[in-house]
Formats: C-alpha cells, structure tokens, sequence
C-alpha cells in the first residue's frame, strides 16, 4: 500500500490508515481542523459536499444534527471518535451507509464535510406536514368513475399500497379486510392519512363518498417521520408496488440524500412507483437555487421531490385549472416539475392519492396479460403522461406538466398494450413502427426511463441522456418532443414549450396533431449512456375523432334538483353542439342548451327534480353522441325501526318509481348483496344480526342504482322500540311523558306504568299505536316523586319495555325535600315547583339557625355534612309565594 494521502483538512483518505492513528496523522487532522475553524470562506470541494441549506451554517457557530453519506461506515464511526469526539453518531442498520450525526458545531460541520470517507453532507429529518384535508371527492374529473363504469373488474386485487405520513384509521369499514398489520398501528390515527387512504382504495362500503380509486386493493401505512425512502425490504418484498407520498416540507431546490436515494431504489427496484404531492405553496417564492427570488415558481416542498424516477402531482379544481396553491416547477435543475395533474380541491395530497390509485389499475391491467409480473415505474409514468389531457398552455409546462390525469385513457392504453419496452447503449437505436389510420386527430407519444441516481448535490440530474423523435416514413421529417426555455427569468418560464432535443429530463413527449394517414417510426436513441445498457419505455396514442362520455356514469347517482357538472372527452375541431336530455322510455328529447363548446368537454347541468333512469346526447350536426342510462335519484335513508335481542326491524322512504330494494350487508371487505325485496321494510333475524352494517339501493325498471349512506343498526339511537322515553317537566302539577318510537311494526299497544307498592302500575294505554311519536300523561294521588316506565305489547304478546325515568308531581308554588329521612352527611334535595329564584334557611328543634342558601332552579341540593342526627325545620321562601316550612329528619 502507498504513502496515505491526506484531503483538504488533512483527514487520512484511507481506513487502514485511521485505524493506525499515528500522532503524525491526529496531529495532521488537529492543524487542519483549527485551519477550517480560521477560514472565512469554504473551500470549493468542502461545499461541493454540503447541502445547500448547510454552507452557511459551516461559517458560524451554533451546533446542529446532519445526515451524512459515507463509503465506509465501520471506518468513519472510528474517525468521529478519535477527530471529533463531542458529535453523536446513530446509524438505522449496521448496512446503512447515511448516518445522522448530532452535536455538530460549524466549524465541525466544515471539517466532517471535508473528510474523504464522507460523500455528502445533508439537513437532518425536517418535520414533515399533510397537505391539507379531504374537502370533496369527484372521481369523474380524471375519468375514474368511467373506469369503474367499463371495467368493473378492475378494482385492485392482489395489489398493495403503501400510504407513508401518519397512521390511516385501519377500522375505517372502508378498509374492511385490506389493511396490512392493522393490528399494530399506532394511535391516534390521522384523519389526513385515512382520507388519503380512502381515495386511494375506499371501497365505498360507509357510503358512495367512501370509494376510492383501487377498491379492493390492500392498504399499508409508513412513518413519514424518516424522509429517506424506507428500507428496500419493507416495500417490494412485502408486495408493495405503489407509495403515496402526500405531504412536504418547505420549498427545497436542490438534489440531496433523499433525491439520490428515491431514484437508487426505484432503479434497484424497477417496479416500484413512488407519487408525491407537489406541495401546496404555488404562491410562495423560493429563496435558494437558481430559480431563487423569482416570484411563484420552483416551490415543490420537499427536495425527495427533486428525484427523477419518481411522479410528483399537483392539483387542479373541478373545472380543470391548476390551483392557484399547487406548487410549480421547474426542477432545481429546469427539469419538468410536476409531470402531471390531477383533481384535487383541498390540495395536491388528494391529487397524488388518485393517481397512486390510478398506478394500481395499471399495474393491475398489465398484471393480468403478462403472467404475474409487474409494469416497470418508467413504464407506468410514460402511460399516464402520454395520455393525460392537455390543460393550460399547449404541450408541457412548469404548471401542469404534461396534463390532468385521464384514468380511462391510461387504462385503454396498457389495455391495448400501445407501448413498447426496450434498452440502447450510447450511440444504439431502437425503432418502432406504427400505422396512423386517416382522419386521426392527433398522434402521441412519450419516452420515460429509470435513470441511474446523479451525485449529490450535482447541477443536473440527469445520467444517461436518451432522445425521442417521430419520423413520418412518408416525407422523411424527424420531430422532436416538446422542451421549455429553463432560463431563470419568469417571463422565459412562462415561454410555450418548442420543439427541439431535451437534455435534462427522463421524460420525453412527442404530439403530432392532425397527422397525415401513413406509416410513422417512434426512434429512441441513446444519446449518452454512461451507465448502461438503459433500459426505457415508450407509451404512444392515436386519437380517432369522436366523442365519448364519461359523466354522469351508469355506477352513481344523481341527485335530483341538484346541478351536476357532464363530462365527455372530445376530439376533433372546435365546435357545438345542441344538449338534451329525456328520462328513458320517453319518445321526445328535451333541449337542456342549445350550443354546448365540445372542445370544454364539460358543462354544468340543472338537474330536474325527480326520479327517474335518464339519458343525455350531444347533437353537433349529422353527429349524435348519446350517453348510457343513468339514475336520477334521492335514496333516502335507512332507518331503524327497533334493535331487540332476537330480530332488528329496517325501514326507509318509498322511492317514487321504484319496483324493488336492493339490500346489502357487510361482507369480508365489501358490501354484498343480502336480497331485494319490494318491501320498504326488512326484519333481520338473529343470525342476521351477526353483521352490523347495512345498506339499501332502489332499483328502477329493472336496473340497480347506486346504495345510498350505509348504517350500523347498534348505533343509530333505537334500542327495542324505543328511540327516546323523556319527561317533559321533571316537577309539574301534572306529569308529562313524550314517546318516540321507532317504528309502530307489529304493535297492539304502549301502557305507561307508575310504580306503586314493589310493583309497576299501567296508569295509561294507547291501543291501537298508529304513530311513532306520542304523549302520555298521569295526575298521581298525591305530591311526591314517582318512578314511570312505558311497557309495549306487539301481536305475538311479546312485551318491551322502556328505561325507569322519575317524575315529581308538585303543585305550582309548592316545594318538597327527600330523601327524607336522611342520612347524616349526604345531599339533601329541595324539588321546587317554580322558575323563580328559592331562598332556604335550615333550623334545629330549638330554633337555631344551621345554614342557609339562594338557588335557581326545579331541583336544589342542601349539603348535611357536620349536622347532627335529629329533626329540622327547612324555611323555604319562593318568589310571591307564601313560606313553607318542611320538617326533615337527618338519621
């Protein structure tokens, strides 16, 4: 072995050395540690090796935790020891090459970046924060309910999502069946993360609100408490194929530990798909990078959202715009920043969840017709991209990137297997032909590929650079994808993107709008692998001219005097159309607006109020696009008519037109179908009962709606009948009961009962009982306090009875004290027939005064704590009422 060679600040280059630790190499590191500490500025290869966020720090004085990088962990954990021994080093495995080290002054910071077994130096673990709630779920905007509509079967089995933030709620019905090690999920959970978790894979079992993406997919959570990727063997080994990131830190520009390591492990595990939230922070403006001071771009929160191999989304509103809080690109580096948008009114967190939803149909689809084996994350990026629906201005931009999501085009896409899966090498070529029919609206097509991981901290990104161009066989012309100007000047940002070849991303889109009829070659060319071979996917699409609807589907409901948004997908030249609409079996169509612009591909629709199937169509000339059959209807809601021990009673609303009722129960993880009845009443029989949760769907002329909020009969407030038994004035000269029941099914009669000598009495009956609310009344003998209940009799003679409620029966103005005797030391109560204020003074047998106090209200409570046995005179005066004297005995 050579003579050791020293770095900047004399740190040995080599383990064998450190371990040596001569005096000449500790007195070598001591000199050059005090050199570090003296300088004013870094030296160009000590903050090549420092987080952006870190280099100042290095120049002052104040001590901090960092993350660092090593070669070799064994060998630096020595070196701390013996060069810096007051810093605190923790490593997450023995293999784990990025160590947090605590306790870290400037001047160590400086020196730790500038030892050679240290790579990169980077911020600890920020906090991380959920990016606003669930406001509201329309799973039409990206075409998934049309996913759902055309291709029920697809509905995620046999995948499983990751969920990384804080715990979902793992008994959400919603999750019936599906949550991975639920058993061991820490508490309380997080009502961000259950509705991230719920678009994701809800299978709509509370209600329709409660359906998500993947319905059937199994849910996992992880702690988003590491920012570094969790470790290999907690994802793909355990089936993982999709993880939700939704959430951020701040605004971060630059390529770290946390960027490396996202795009190592999806190269290391080419399957895995990772989808993060863009960040919420579109109004803010970054203070660092290159894109620095300039107002409202480059504002992704979180630098892991700087890696390549990875999707980041950020949201738009129900009528297509990017939210003005969605975070912007470009990348630190000018690459495209978010690649996709999807809907999201409460943020870009409901926007990443739907397309981690959206990757497991996909992944499910290609699942199914390539024997078991999974899609690559290049693979499913460049489906979503290519086929994702133009927004704002044309091509790719720093807004929106390449598009809102289009879950059906996605899905018909990997369907028809439009893609191709290759590798190149620098200076190879791949080749790939296709044919565009004549009258095709436009040709699409993206390059994506798995790029290795750049260094940290490097200026660009990208490793391996691959080139995409179309070449029309019929006139020789190459075109090239689309690229933006990346100068930092907001007015070039804004720039439309031109044609030309891209070096920065690993993602590449071509679109050639109104191609001529022909033959065309999709080229792929390696440009520059440094790294290979490299393997890359090709996603195209070829848009034939027409309309399609996608809302309202056949699987929802619309609600009647409502206004819904129509939803259809258009391709071809700008124009109008007449909308109609008629309830189905009608002979005449209705206009609902006479010149509807098919390029919007929505309107707003005044829903007419009532219920009934309905079809709409789209008249544009000699064209007519007419919609499925859907249902207008209000499903009114279940309600239980009584819970008793043996058998529940279920009863709801007639739906006017409806022929039947679809019932569900709960199953192992879905809502099943339990049996239809023409009935709007069903009684449950005790094995019944062994399911909680119901629901109930009308059915119209013969087709199944959509259920409506799914109940939990035990919880709905109706115990065996009754639903409240309540005294109307619990001191009154006449005692008042109002009755609510839940239903009158099967009943004779309701007696209410007093109780008298060891026994109730019936003092009142009401046969027959024709409603469900009722009152019952009693004048007692005498003033006192008495005990009541309501006793029911149903046909078969069997009885139910009602809690005991008590009731004191008092003249106006009068008062009376009880218990009475009473035990030394315990609550005496005054019951006072008034609504005025009531004075009281207590008095022994011989006159002297004991206590006294004012209270306000029926029933009073007088403390004898400290009074001896004995007889008292209880003085009690009401507002104009004449003095009473009660005498109380204290036992």
């Amino acid at each position: 072995m050579g003579a050791p060679q020293r770095g900047p600040t004399g740190c040995n280059t080599t383990s064998s050395t450190l371990r040596r630790g001569t005096k000449a190499a500790l007195l070598a590191v001591l000199l050059s540690a005090q050199a570090v500490v003296a300088q004013t500025q870094l030296r160009p290869e000590v903050q090549a090796k420092l987080a952006p966020g870190l280099q100042a720090i290095a120049l002052q004085k104040t001590t901090r935790s960092v993350r660092v990088r090593v070669t070799d962990p064994a060998a630096f954990r020595q070196w701390l020891g013996q060069h810096l021994p007051a810093a605190r080093a923790t490593q997450p495995t023995p293999a784990a090459r990025t160590l947090t080290v605590a306790n870290l002054s400037g001047a160590a910071l400086a020196q730790l970046a500038a030892c050679p077994l240290v790579s990169f130096v980077d911020v600890a673990d920020r906090p991380a924060h959920q990016e606003r709630q669930l406001n509201n779920s329309d799973l039409s905007v990206n075409a998934i309910a049309a996913v759902h509509a055309r291709f029920p079967e697809l509905a995620g089995q046999g995948h499983t999502v990751s969920v990384k933030e804080l715990p979902f709620d793992a008994t959400d019905i919603d999750f019936k069946g599906r949550v991975v090690g639920a058993n061991g999920f820490p508490k309380p959970p997080s009502p961000h993360a259950t509705d991230m978790a719920t678009l994701i894979g809800g299978a709509g079992n509370s209600s329709p609100q409660g359906r998500g993406v993947a319905r059937q997919v199994r849910l996992a959570t992880s702690n988003f408490a590491r920012l570094l990727p969790d470790e290999d063997q907690q994802l793909v080994p355990a089936g993982i194929s999709v993880q939700n990131h939704s959430y951020g830190t701040g605004i971060e520009n630059y390529y770290g530990l946390e960027s490396q390591d996202y795009d190592r492990q999806v190269r290391a595990y080419p399957t895995l798909l990772h989808v993060f939230s863009s960040g919420n922070s579109g109004l803010l403006t970054s203070d660092a990078g290159p894109y620095r001071n300039i107002p409202r771009v480059a504002n992704l929160t979180g630098q892991f959202k700087m890696s390549k191999n990875t999707l980041s989304v950020g949201a738009t509103g129900p009528a297509g715009q990017v939210d003005v809080l969605s975070s912007r690109g470009p990348a630190y580096d000018g690459r495209v920043k978010p690649e996709l948008v999807a809907y999201g009114e409460g943020g870009s967190s409901e926007s990443a969840a739907l397309v981690s939803g959206i990757s497991v149909l996909l992944h499910q689809v290609y699942r199914d017709q390539n024997n078991g084996a999974l899609p690559s994350a290049a693979l499913v990026k460049a489906v979503l991209l290519n086929s994702a629906d133009d927004i704002g201005r044309p091509a790719v931009d720093f807004v929106s990137g390449f598009g809102q999501a289009d879950a059906l085009g996605a899905i018909r896409t990997m369907r028809n297997k439009q893609y191709f899966s290759e590798t190149v090498t620098t200076g190879s070529q791949q080749l790939f032909t296709i044919s565009i029919p004549a009258g095709t609206a436009q040709l699409k097509a993206t390059l994506a590929w798995n790029d290795p991981e750049a260094a940290a901290n490097a200026t660009g990104s990208l490793v391996n650079d691959l080139d995409l161009a179309v070449l029309d066989l019929s006139t020789g012309k190459e075109i090239y994808p689309w690229v933006l100007s990346t100068f930092p000047h907001a007015d070039s940002l804004a720039l439309p993107a031109r044609r030309g070849l891209d070096r920065l991303n690993n993602v590449e889109q071509v679109t050639v709008n109104l191609p001529a009829a022909g033959t065309y070659v999709l080229r792929v060319r390696g440009t520059s692998v440094l790294q290979g071979p490299q393997a890359f996917s090709l996603a195209y699409e070829i848009n034939a001219p027409g309309l399609e609807w996608t809302s309202p589907p056949t699987v929802g409901n619309v609600r009647p005097g409502a206004t819904t948004t129509l939803r259809w997908q258009w391709h071809g030249p700008a124009t109008a159309a007449r909308l109609e609409y008629r309830p189905v079996g009608a002979a005449q169509w209705r206009v609902v607006n006479p010149g509807v612009a098919l390029a919007e591909n929505r309107t707003a629709w005044a829903v007419p109020d009532t219920t009934t199937l309905a079809q709409l169509r789209l008249v544009a000339g000699s064209q007519v696009f007419t919609s499925d059959e859907f249902a207008i209807v209000r499903v009114p809601p279940v309600q239980v008519g009584y819970a008793c021990p043996d058998e529940a009673l279920l009863q709801w609303a007639r739906v006017p037109g409806a022929t039947q009722y679809q019932v569900y129960q709960l199953g192992a993880t879905m809502l099943e179908p339990l049996l239809r009845t023409a009935d709007t009443t069903l009684v449950l029989s005790r094995t019944q009962l062994a399911t909680r949760h119901y629901a109930v769907a009308p059915v119209l002329r013969g087709q199944l709606t959509e259920p409506g909020s799914t109940i939990d009969y035990t919880t709905q407030g109706t115990a065996c009948y009754f639903r409240s038994f309540l005294v109307r004035q619990l001191v009154g000269d006449v005692v008042r009961f109002d009755v609510e029941l839940g239903s009158v099914f099967r009943l004779k009669s309701a007696t209410l009962e007093r109780m008298g000598t060891g026994s109730f009495e019936a003092v009142q009956t009401i046969s027959p009982v024709a409603q469900t609310r009722f009152l019952m009344t009693d004048v007692p003998p005498a003033a006192g306090r008495y005990l009541y209940r309501v006793r029911l009799e149903n046909l078969a003679g069997q009885l139910f009875y009602s809690t005991v409620e008590e009731a004191f029966l008092l003249q106006s103005g009068a008062a009376q004290a009880y218990p009475n005797p009473v035990p030394a030391g315990d609550v005496l109560k005054l019951v006072a027939n008034t609504s005025a204020a009531v004075s009281i003074q207590l008095f022994d047998m011989l006159g002297k005064f004991q206590r006294e106090t004012k209270v306000d209200g029926v029933i009073n409570t007088i403390d004898t704590q400290g009074l001896k046995p004995g007889l008292y005179l209880l003085r009690v005066r009401l507002e104009n009422q004449a003095e009473q004297i009660i005498r109380v005995v204290i036992q």
